[in-house]
Order: structure tokens, then sequence, then C-alpha cells
């Protein structure tokens, strides 16, 4: 009877540590697959914004016969479009836009390859992708990447405006923010961190780079104090122990970072 009251006693003490190690393994690789989503929706994000506003430069432009070294070049502004508005690329309109949960950058479509050695007879492409990885088709002169959060499905989506696809999921809130260019007071320019519905329409091309932040949240339920809060993107705390529904005692993240528009002083 005393060995098997000690069995019993190693097996309660062997069960209770066991479940210690699962939970603590289980919040360790929540954390991991949420720190991998934020990573890759940076990832994406920062590679459509670094891009946006880009111009095509015209190498063929009034060559010089004489001395081809000193042939002259011209950034094309604007490009217009066989298939109309939608396809063609106005860097003063098209460069970057956004509301409330949404935001959509666009960059001039240009072909990089001139012949393909395997096959000559290959037309002409451009190489650049936009967040789908769609060149968009012949007539298309804009690469478009539209960024937009559904909170009823907690999903991040990206498209060019007509295919969308989610490109994270478990998604509590998308917040950007745009560093306006404040030129009011001479002498003296200053950068306002402001939300969409504050830049005017016209002031679209003052902005001058972008802060996205990301609120992911995990899969697994967490035995956690109350309150336990968190920060969120609009700087108020906010009680994960209070939340429903499939956010409901899940660990909660923040991401943010800050993008410079690169192309925006070509407007």
């Amino acid at each position: 009877m005393v060995g098997i009251a000690i069995g019993l006693m190693v097996v309660a003490v062997a069960m209770g540590a066991l479940m210690v190690s699962r939970s603590v393994s289980g919040t360790v690789s929540d954390a991991s697959d949420i720190q991998q989503q934020a990573a890759y929706a940076m990832r994406v994000i920062g590679a459509q914004v670094r891009q946006a506003g880009s111009l095509r430069i015209n190498l063929d432009y009034q060559p010089n016969t004489a001395e081809p070294h000193l042939a002259k070049v011209a950034i094309e502004t604007n490009a217009a479009a066989s298939g109309g508005v939608g396809k063609d690329f106005d860097p003063s309109r098209d460069t970057i836009r956004g509301a409330a949960a949404s935001m959509t950058v666009g960059y001039r479509r240009y072909v990089e390859t001139v012949t393909n050695p395997v096959k000559p007879s290959t037309p002409e492409e451009t190489l650049a992708r936009n967040c789908v990885g769609s060149p968009g088709d012949a007539n298309d002169q804009r690469l478009e990447s539209a960024f937009v959060y559904n909170a009823t499905n907690a999903t991040l989506s990206c498209g060019d405006g007509t295919a969308a696809q989610p490109i994270i999921q478990n998604v509590a809130n998308f917040e950007v923010r745009y560093m306006l260019q404040d030129n009011s007071t001479s002498g003296d320019s200053k950068i306002k961190r402001v939300l969409a519905a504050d830049v005017p329409a016209t002031d679209w091309s003052k902005v001058q780079g972008i802060e996205v932040c990301l609120v992911l949240y995990g899969n697994e339920a967490i035995d956690m104090p109350s309150p336990s809060y968190y920060t969120d993107c609009d700087d108020k705390t906010k009680d994960m122990t209070a939340l429903t529904g499939a956010r409901a005692r899940r660990m909660h993240l923040v991401f943010r970072n800050v993008f410079q528009l690169r192309s925006q002083a070509l407007m």
C-alpha cells in the first residue's frame, strides 16, 4: 500500500510537470507563430511601399548618335494605357491613398527584359510584381497593391483591386498613420503623424512615409491573471481577459514599422 501511494504521488507530480511544460511550450509556439506572421506581413507591405510612386526611365529619349555615351534619358511622369482609367498610372493620384482600414500603393509598370535568348519571339515583360504576384495584363501601366483589414474575418488581405487574398490571419487591428509634411510655416517644415481621414485629398503627395501597426492574437487559450493588458494601435490599453469569442484569453502582440516613400520627391 505504501509503494502504491508513493507511486501515485510520483505520477501526480509528473503529470503536473507535464501539463506545465505543455502550457509553456504551447505559449512559446504561439508567440513564434505570431511573430512569423507579423514579419511576413511587414515584409510584403514594405516591399510594395518602398516602390510606391516609382517611375520609368526612358533610355531611348533623344539618342545622341555622335556620342552614344552622352545620350539623354527622361523620367516618364505619367503613363497612359489603352485600357483607360484603372490601367494608367498617375503618380499624383496612384502613389498612395488610404481609408480607415485600408491602404493602397501603386507604381509604374515598366519593361525590364529586352530579348529572351531562349525564345526571341517572347514579348517584352516586366519582372516587377505586386503583393499577389500579378504583373497585370499587357495594357496595364500600373502595379497596385491594396491592403485591406477585415475585422469580421480577422484577416489582412492584399490584391490589385480585383483579386484580393488573405496574407495573414488572427488580426485584431490594422492601423496606418501617414507622415504628412507640413509646410504651412515658411522655413519650418514639420512632419505630422495623422490618420487617413486627416490627409486632405490634395495633400497625398505630401506624405513622406507611413507607420504600420498590426495587432495579432494567438490560437492557444492562456490561463492569464485578470486583468492582463496590452497597448493597442491607438495607444489605449485593453484587457485580454475581458475579450470574447476567438480572442478570449489569447496572447496579443503589437507590431509597428515605419516605411519611407522613396519616390515622393518626384511628385
